[in-house]
């Protein structure tokens, strides 16, 4: 756990922006730590490929650096690559975020930093949306009222990232690499992928996103986009359900974002680090060409059950 406080900083950064598909509120807040490391990014419509909406969660560790300027530049990177104009969303994304860490292994202001950032990129392209990871910060999606997960948290105890960490010439200690970073990937990180006899995607630490694709369809509600300061106090199924109950009263998404953050602030330290982190949530709602109030009155109705019970 970082340093923290005497008491939280509870100051917050909140924005919006709409258009006839989507409305967007977005809020970052510094709570209990000395500085604030996180950034974001909420586009609505590419500059390179207008009509294509961005959105992006950077939580960083050792410093704010890594995660300021992937929020500034992680876009381009990906938009700019030759996949991307081939119609290879995916591939685009994974050449992307290794393009955007090599960049900055280059940069002779941020190559030496001792500092990384998760990544979390969502594209919304025409119905579909890519979703691509690396780290713990993490995306879910509220369909007809059930949950839908579109990223997996990197950690280097789960078996296939200890295993590559492994054969990086590392080791997991206290479900640390090296007994130090508690995750498996990240943008920079650098002295985590020194290995020459390796390629990027098989450091011990690498920036090689896993990147999921779905759907998108007139049950989408809206996704909900944020750092693990949010995840380690609330389970994706508690997430999902104090935003749409908010939704459901006619709630803005920024002000939804703000009382999120403010749940899972911690009252004070002593709980582990549970609550005491940076936070930053995105809540991205989809209008499918209707005004926000028809989704917060589908919001407020009981969500239908099957004869099974199950979630439709």
């Amino acid at each position: 756990m970082g340093q923290t406080l005497s008491e939280p900083v509870t100051t917050k950064e909140s924005s919006c922006c709409q258009n006839s598909k989507l409305k967007v509120g977005s809020s970052c807040m510094q709570g209990w730590r000395i500085t604030m490391e996180d950034a974001h990014t909420q586009i609505l419509s590419l500059p390179d490929d207008p009509g294509t909406a961005f959105f992006g969660v950077y939580d960083g560790h050792g410093g704010a650096c890594i995660a300021q300027y992937a929020g500034a530049h992680l876009h381009n990177s990906i938009v700019r690559r030759p996949e991307y104009k081939a119609g290879n969303i995916p591939e685009a994304l994974r050449k992307g975020f290794l393009d955007l860490d090599n960049k900055m292994l280059s940069d002779e202001g941020l190559r030496d930093e001792l500092a990384g950032s998760t990544a979390i990129a969502v594209l919304i392209k025409g119905s579909k949306l890519y979703c691509a990871n690396v780290g713990d910060s993490r995306a879910v999606a509220c369909i007809a009222g059930h949950v839908e997960p579109l990223s997996q948290d990197h950690k280097p105890n789960n078996e296939a990232e200890c295993q590559r960490i492994l054969a990086a010439g590392g080791y997991v200690e206290f479900n640390r690499v090296n007994g130090n970073l508690a995750l498996s990937r990240a943008l920079g990180d650098f002295n985590f992928k020194k290995n020459d006899k390796k390629s990027a995607e098989e450091q011990m630490v690498t920036a090689y996103p896993d990147v999921e694709i779905r759907d998108i369809t007139t049950e989408w509600e809206f996704i909900v986009i944020a750092c693990d300061g949010i995840w380690d106090v609330m389970t994706n199924e508690e997430v999902v359900e104090f935003v749409r109950m908010r939704v459901g009263t006619g709630m803005e998404p920024e002000d939804i974002c703000q009382d999120l953050m403010m749940r899972c602030l911690a009252p004070d330290c002593q709980m582990g680090g549970l609550g005491c982190d940076n936070m930053t949530v995105v809540i991205v709602c989809f209008l499918h060409e209707m005004p926000y109030s028809r989704l917060c009155d589908h919001c407020a109705k009981p969500v239908p059950l099957t004869e099974t019970g199950l979630l439709q």
